[in-house]
């Protein structure tokens, strides 16, 4: 993220966390961003294979894709949310969520580049499975141009961040009734080779890696 990028104030500043650090874990950790744009006039928000770049957030979608031909110059935004837990709390008004959340604001650019175009795909791709570039054939000239990709240019990064037991009322910790929180537990699963796998090979080193990153 750029030395100049500003670190929005929200008006709700009670669970804001203004660390660079913070931000660039909640977008590491995360899998989809969703991108807000404007078309046609109308405001739109797409999920996105992402990855972090330097100060910038590469987008991975198709070379005709509507978001790839409309976002150069135009103003962005993205945000990541992961959700850590349920927070069951001793009222309705008081049930809340455990989160981590990043909102990012900025300009788009395409990315025309040959060099930071390879550079951004294989980000992208060992984003969701780390280390997977070095497992795959390289791309051909045709996927490389059926494939876009827009660069987020950050202008200005804030996150919310909430953790912790319920905030309950003093006078209702004596009800009897069960507080706490309900872990949201992501993680994923042995990979499921389709009919075209041989017999017995074993999974990549890359779905290891990524196992290890939701494990950790």
């Amino acid at each position: 993220m750029p030395a100049e990028a500003r670190f929005n104030r929200a008006r709700n500043p009670k669970r804001a966390v203004y660390d660079e650090a913070v931000i660039h874990a909640i977008l590491d950790a995360g899998l989809v961003g969703h991108v807000g744009f404007i078309a046609e006039g109308r405001p739109m928000v797409m999920p996105m294979a992402y990855a972090r770049g330097p100060g910038c957030v590469w987008l991975h979608g198709a070379s005709k894709a509507r978001i790839v031909k409309l976002c150069a110059g135009a103003p962005m935004s993205m945000t990541v949310t992961l959700l850590d837990g349920i927070v069951a709390a001793r009222s309705g008004f008081n049930h809340s969520v455990n989160y981590r959340s990043a909102v990012l604001h900025g300009t788009g650019r395409a990315v025309t580049d040959p060099q930071e175009l390879e550079v951004a795909l294989q980000a992208i791709t060992e984003h969701l499975l780390p280390g997977r570039y070095a497992e795959i054939r390289p791309m051909t000239a045709q996927e490389r141009k059926a494939t876009g990709v827009i660069a987020l240019e950050i202008d200005a990064a804030s996150a919310k961040v909430r953790s912790g037991p319920p905030t309950d009322e003093p006078a209702d910790h004596a009800l009897g009734l069960w507080g706490g929180v309900v872990p949201v537990v992501t993680a994923l699963g042995r990979g499921v080779a389709d009919g075209h796998t041989p017999d017995a090979m074993a999974e990549p080193p890359s779905f290891a890696r990524a196992r290890a990153r939701f494990a950790g």
